[in-house]
């Protein structure tokens, strides 16, 4: 008889523990997920454009890089430059994985950045400027 109760605590005492340790499974599982939760509402960093230097209408203007951003003097420009130095469709904004780029599109007057004339995509940088004809626009990243 002894026999088969030492049998009994022993499954018992099995039994509580894999209970024990689905219990501290299921606990760690929920922190996980809490925490990916939790991420999701950090706010994540994004590129800016900001007019700095240009018309009164557009100075100050921010716009936020989510996308394509094309510049030039043509109405169905994202951002609008009025003037004989800007082209159409001047130059393109770009988000690339979590770099903004810049392309000339073949302007006439080209682009810049830094005082630096581009001719093939450029990797942009935070505090960088850009300008195109009379109007300058600061990059910003946060």
């Amino acid at each position: 008889m002894w026999g088969g109760e030492m049998i009994d605590y022993v499954i018992l005492a099995a039994r509580v523990v894999a209970l024990a340790l689905l219990f501290l499974f299921l606990i760690a599982v929920m922190k996980t997920g809490i925490g990916l939760v939790k991420g999701q509402h950090k706010k994540e960093q994004s590129w800016e454009i900001v007019v700095q230097r240009g018309p009164a209408t557009l100075r100050g203007v921010r716009i936020a890089v989510t996308g394509p951003i094309i510049v030039g003097r043509s109405p169905g420009a994202d951002i609008v430059i009025p003037g004989t130095f800007v082209s159409a469709k001047h130059a393109r904004f770009s988000v690339l994985g979590d770099n903004l780029v810049l392309e000339d599109l073949d302007s006439t007057n080209g682009t810049t950045v830094n005082g630096q004339r581009i001719s093939a995509p450029y990797t942009l940088q935070p505090d960088d400027i850009v300008a195109i004809g009379e109007v300058q626009l600061k990059v910003l990243y946060g």
